[in-house]
């Protein structure tokens, strides 16, 4: 047993090779963080990308009024009221006019106006990690919120 020990001493004593081992970890490491950091980076711009699109719808779904919604106010301006079934008709005709092939899974979940002005959007998408699919083997649901408000510029009314 003594014996044992002895070579276990002389052998965590010795110096040799024991760089490779660390250089192998830290060259893991890299990998990891950097696959890591891919994957972030591709949630973060597909977030943006879905972002943007229910921006786009809501901004549609914002315009959704027809001449009967915009009444006059007392100082002489216009006030627009959007009806939620109008502003979702016209995000829904948006989306399937407008193709997002780059989208897995895209559904609207809600499109509405709660105050009459405002048309507010809420869209979700699959995501998929470009490299760490063991990790994240069915990807993540993402959603994004956008609201757009109906401004009317108009001449006074005489």
């Amino acid at each position: 047993m003594t014996r044992v020990r002895a070579q276990l001493r002389t052998i965590w004593r010795s110096e040799e090779g024991s760089t490779l081992p660390l250089l192998v970890g830290a060259a893991g490491l890299a990998l990891v963080l950097a696959l890591v950091v891919a994957a972030a980076s591709a949630l973060y711009l597909e977030h943006k990308r879905l972002l943007a699109l229910a921006d786009a719808a809501a901004r549609v779904g914002a315009e959704a009024f027809a001449v009967e919604d915009v009444t006059p106010r007392g100082d002489g301006t216009l006030a627009v009221r959007l009806r939620p079934a109008r502003v979702e008709t016209a995000v829904e005709e948006f989306l399937r006019a407008h193709p997002v092939g780059e989208f897995d899974d895209l559904r609207l979940i809600r499109a509405t106006s709660a105050d009459g002005r405002s048309a507010m959007v809420e869209v979700s998408a699959h995501w998929r990690p470009p490299v760490l699919t063991l990790v994240l083997p069915d990807g993540l649901r993402i959603e994004a919120v956008a609201t757009a408000r109906t401004v009317l510029h108009s001449a006074s009314i005489h």
